[in-house]
């Protein structure tokens, strides 16, 4: 296999500056989508019960909070499906100044809606109304993100470049964590908390002019350019070719997204409420979770360049698997240095290390044509399961008496799911993009 060096010097110059800016304009898009998609989730475990569901009691507006979190999830799989659609008809870059557009102004709204004591229920409407649009712009973005990226980079090289596209997550939940361990629990009740939201309509700015001047993909142009039929329906074309495939990618992601969302947006209530840790102390363990992710999440697309996608796709599943049970023992012990390691380690090498796999696993098992529309709809169905994971565990620690057990199960069954996805696949690395069908084959028996 050639080297890094010499996998670089083979591109031209002119691409490699071309490839510079669409990872440089993507990494900047997500980090912006998944700052302003996270600050919500932080918002909903630490203030927006008070806030906008006063009359309800302690759990119940918690589970009201994390209800209007999951909301989101249910309109991503729709922008998926329009922003996929015209993606593949009309461009890449189109559809994700778009996203980046709606998904700025929504945020910048959410931090304008008053509280409940202000307008009455007209405050949690308005909230949920710009959660349904920043669910829809989500399901846009990553997978025209990704597909940008992916078409543009060397075959070698793809896994690697397609995790500056899940960077984004990993900095945008940073830096959501971050905005919100500085500012003091009381400011964030009388009124603090706005300001995450409102400060977001700068890097709209930003990367709005950074997305404007980027080019469309060359394989995109070269699919247009050639007259080969593009799929009038490029959703039709998945149901009807590529089913599999999407099922497959949602069943991959399973273990994934349930572990990202216990860390994201459970942990948070689950630690303050049972084991007695302020929201200050929870927000440093996943600051440091996402720092550790940093590292993680591009040296696990290097490795599935050189070793597959599968072999690093199964360690993380494995890991997920193996600590669902110990993290949360461990997490219960209530030593804080204990609680931050542990989740640490487990969001980094199970969580971060599928993550970053899926740019170039998932764009690999579709073609051109409807690339943009078979990966997004994979992504966006699974993340469902995200979406609702903080309302899941809330419910399973009532039901289980406060006892982590249930979460722990849940997880582990997730886990196992990825696990049997992964198999169910063969292996895409180095495959040519260009005359790959619509749907993976399944592993050879």
């Amino acid at each position: 296999m050639e080297t890094a060096a010499a996998i670089t010097d083979s591109v031209p110059v002119e691409k490699r500056t071309s490839l510079a800016t669409v990872v440089g304009s993507s990494l900047i898009g997500t980090t912006i989508e998944f700052y302003d998609f996270f600050i919500y989730g932080t918002a909903a475990a630490l203030v927006f019960p008070h806030l906008f569901f006063p009359t309800l009691s302690p759990v119940a507006g918690l589970m009201a909070a994390y209800a209007t979190l999951a909301i989101p999830f249910l309109t991503r799989p729709i922008g998926a499906v329009l922003f996929g659609h015209y993606g593949d008809r009309l461009g890449r870059k189109k559809m994700l100044i778009v996203a980046l557009l709606i998904m700025g102004l929504s945020t910048f709204a959410i931090g304008l809606v008053p509280g409940y004591d202000t307008i009455g229920i007209w405050a949690p409407i308005l909230v949920i109304t710009c959660r349904l649009l920043q669910g829809f712009a989500l399901g846009g973005e990553w997978g025209g993100a990704a597909t940008m990226v992916i078409e543009y980079a060397p075959p070698e090289k793809r896994g690697f470049y397609g995790t500056f596209v899940q960077l984004g997550n990993v900095i945008g939940l940073f830096t959501s964590a971050l905005v919100f361990a500085v500012i003091p629990r009381d400011m964030l009740l009388a009124g603090g908390w706005r300001i995450p939201f409102l400060i977001s309509i700068v890097a709209l700015a930003v990367g709005l002019y950074i997305r404007n001047n980027i080019e469309e993909t060359p394989l995109f142009k070269e699919l247009k350019s050639s007259g080969a039929a593009v799929p009038r329906v490029p959703v039709m074309e998945i149901l009807r070719r590529g089913k599999r495939a999407v099922l497959l990618a949602m069943g991959v992601r399973t273990g994934e997204i349930i572990l990202g969302w216990l860390v994201i947006g459970f942990l948070l209530s689950y630690a303050t409420r049972n084991l007695g840790y302020n929201s200050t102390q929870v927000l440093y363990v996943i600051l440091a979770a996402s720092a550790l992710d940093m590292i993680t999440v591009p040296l696990a697309g290097y490795l599935s360049d050189r070793l597959g996608r599968r072999p690093v796709f199964l360690f993380g599943a494995c890991v997920a698997a193996v600590m669902a049970f110990p993290m949360f023992w461990l997490v219960d012990l209530g030593s804080f240095p204990i609680f931050l390691c542990v989740v640490a380690f487990a969001y980094a090498f199970g969580n971060g290390v599928m993550f970053a796999v899926q740019p170039a696993f998932f764009s690999e098992a579709f073609d051109t044509g409807v690339r943009y529309t078979g990966i997004s709809l994979g992504f966006q169905l699974a993340n469902i399961i995200g979406g609702l994971t903080p309302l899941i565990g809330t419910w399973l620690i009532q039901m289980s008496g406060g006892k982590s057990w249930s979460i722990s199960l849940f997880l582990l069954v997730g886990s196992l799911v990825t696990i049997g996805c992964v198999l169910s696949m063969r292996e895409t690395a180095g495959r040519r993009l260009e005359t790959r069908p619509v749907a993976p084959a399944a592993a050879e028996d």
